[in-house]
């Protein structure tokens, strides 16, 4: 069972099997999804009937796409046949499928009222998490601490529910698993404010809410061979634009959207891997940018940064072992006190040569013995070591600024090559001699926060010092992008989706992204391969999104030239997809460039341009021959033209 093998009925084959006195039995016991409320459209809080069965929540679901030119067949929450506007997001939907196709892969099946079969295939996210539970996940996700990240995402329509001639855009959301259940978080929105979830709640615009995933329940005409899901499961997705309906539930919105998202996103990734498995069909593709997705430690992203010349701050109560950390790196690191620093002792000073009549600049203590390290250990990595940085006034601060944005002191000395530069101090409720560090100087470093435990403490106080490993220095020769190709596609991808990440906003007390930032990211990646490292540059939230995003297998080069692929898996490829797939094809040499430049114009014009784009990346001959093809195709369209 695969994701493109699932068939979505139109209202056309479910009423032409006579199954309208079940579904509309169904749909008066049909629970509105809490999903569905926040992340699709409006749901009206007054959709409820009450019947000798008591008050139960209904829905409303699309169904056949005749009658005229504007409306789609339609069930009523009362379970009466009506018509809708085919434009409305203000509808939710109740997928239906072929039950031959998901009958061998279905669990769990019972039967219910008047023998009818329910099973379980699938799942997706359904119900708001309670309020005991929600604040243990909202704790457990900001503190990055058992909480994992799947690799799953699911899709829903980003536009607002009163917004009628504007397409589907993708929004995405992360899953997440704490102690053996999956959720997603997602925020309160103008789409879902207002609208009552399942324990009584309003949605606050701007709250977080957890939404449990769960496996999806299916009602089952056999005689009929249909599977209609017993809950409603998204909303606010369009049946199609006014303009684009031609009344075909094939070329509809929602039927794109079931096969390119929703069938993608039930049968989850985990799934469809272990059936392909025992089928013999599974195609496993390595990561194209070679990352790793292993969990790094405190330790771990310090060494990154150093190794990959990003200066590093340790935030951390006092005696936390912030020094500890780094002679674990370099025992013999140049240590300056910046709490009893001077502006003489941090940057020299200038004298008078009585005999010459001129002034003669002496460079500080620490810089010279500093020097003297380098010379005499050229292969590896020297650390300069600004301790307690935020107890020293605000112009010594400025001082240690200047020697770090520039890499020189006093705009005379400069650093050796194989200096690196950490820095630590105390946050501001820690300590009352600390003060608060101007905002061009905490971004110009990476940000770990220390925290020790028994268990972390004990390992370092069992380590002898001879164990400690320094780093070999090695210059990086060889011409590479400034900018890493997986933080290029991010954020041309996320550009393209209306999500500006190249800046989030400065708090003062977490990393934010600004594009020094970025660019410090692609050093930390291409020394590293970590993408988890990227937490103390950008922040928790955003590095998630990044390493979901840097997850994604796409078509290779190899699968391209040989027609590897199907329309099929075009088709089923979201913004997020066909952003990495131009990353991954990028590396296609100048010999074989122009078939898969034609190839990513089946892509879409955005990912091509990032694809053409990564493949120059000022590249002069390169730049020449795109310029080539260009031309080319420029005549021959001036050719068709007369």
């Amino acid at each position: 069972m695969f994701q493109n093998e699932i068939t979505f009925l139109s209202s056309d084959q479910i009423f032409g099997r006579n199954s309208l006195d079940l579904f509309k039995h169904y749909s008066r016991e049909c629970a509105i999804t809490d999903f569905s409320i926040l992340l699709g459209g409006y749901v009206d809080d007054k959709i409820t009937v009450e019947d000798n069965l008591g008050k139960h929540y209904t829905d409303w679901w699309w169904t056949r796409d005749y009658f005229n030119d504007s409306s789609a067949r339609a069930v009523s929450p009362s379970g009466r046949e009506l018509w809708s506007t085919v434009s409305l997001r203000s509808v939710g939907a109740r997928p239906a499928l072929p039950y031959s196709l998901i009958s061998s892969f279905c669990s769990n099946a019972v039967r219910v009222k008047k023998g009818i079969c329910e099973v379980q295939f699938g799942e997706y996210p359904q119900w708001i998490v309670d309020q005991t539970l929600a604040p243990e996940l909202e704790y457990q996700y900001n503190n990055a601490s058992t909480m994992r990240n799947t690799g799953k995402k699911y899709t829903t329509d980003s536009v607002d529910w009163d917004e009628y001639e504007t397409g589907f855009l993708a929004k995405e959301h992360i899953e997440y698993e704490y102690q053996n259940n999956k959720y997603i978080r997602i925020i309160g929105d103008y789409n879902g404010k207002g609208k009552r979830l399942s324990d009584g709640r309003k949605v606050k615009e701007g709250d977080p809410y957890w939404i449990k995933v769960e496996p999806i329940t299916w009602i089952v005409d056999e005689k009929a061979n249909i599977a209609l899901a017993k809950y409603l499961l998204f909303a606010g997705v369009q049946y199609d634009l006014l303009k684009d309906y031609q009344q075909d539930f094939n070329q509809t919105n929602i039927k794109r959207f079931l096969t390119t998202y929703f069938a993608n996103d039930i049968v989850a990734s985990r799934i469809v891997q272990n059936q392909e498995e025992q089928t013999g069909k599974i195609r496993r593709k390595p990561n194209p940018y070679g990352f790793h997705f292993n969990g790094v430690s405190e330790e771990d992203m310090i060494k990154g940064a150093v190794e990959s010349n990003v200066p590093v701050f340790l935030h951390g109560k006092s005696s936390d072992g912030k020094s500890a950390r780094v002679k674990q790196l370099d025992p013999d690191c140049e240590i300056i006190y910046m709490r009893n620093a001077t502006p003489d002792s941090l940057n020299g000073k200038s004298v008078y040569n009585a005999n010459t009549g001129e002034m003669i600049d002496i460079p500080p203590t620490w810089y010279q013995s500093l020097k003297e390290k380098c010379e005499k250990e050229p292969d590896k990595i020297h650390i300069l070591f600004f301790d307690e940085l935020t107890n020293a006034l605000p112009s010594i601060q400025g001082m240690a600024f200047n020697i770090v944005l520039d890499k020189e002191v006093n705009g005379k000395w400069q650093l050796p090559e194989n200096v690196r530069i950490v820095a630590a101090g105390n946050d501001l409720n820690d300590s009352l001699a600390a003060n608060q560090m101007a905002e061009p100087l905490f971004n110009r470093f990476a940000h770990v926060y220390i925290n020790t435990t028994v268990d972390s403490w004990l390992e370092w106080a069992t380590t002898p010092n001879e164990s400690y490993e320094r780093l070999n220095y090695e210059k990086v020769v060889g011409k590479r992008p400034k900018i890493h190709p997986a933080v290029y596609a991010y954020i041309a991808y996320k550009s393209f989706s209306h999500q500006d990440v190249l800046r989030t906003p400065y708090t003062g007390d977490k990393p934010n992204a600004d594009p020094r930032k970025w660019e410090m990211a692609s050093k930390v990646l291409y020394e590293t391969r970590q993408p988890e490292m990227l937490r103390a540059l950008i922040g928790e939230e955003l590095t998630r999104d990044f390493v979901m995003f840097s997850k994604q297998s796409f078509l290779t080069v190899e699968d391209v030239l040989n027609h590897n692929y199907t329309k099929e898996e075009i088709e089923r490829m979201n913004a997020s997809m066909k952003f990495a797939t131009a990353v991954g094809l990028s590396s296609v040499d100048q010999e074989h460039f122009e078939v898969i430049r034609d190839f990513m114009k089946e892509i879409g014009s955005e990912p091509k341009a990032a694809f053409e784009s990564m493949w120059t990346h000022g590249d002069e001959d390169r730049l020449e021959h795109l310029a080539e093809i260009r031309l080319k195709e420029a005549n021959m369209e001036g050719g068709k033209g007369k």
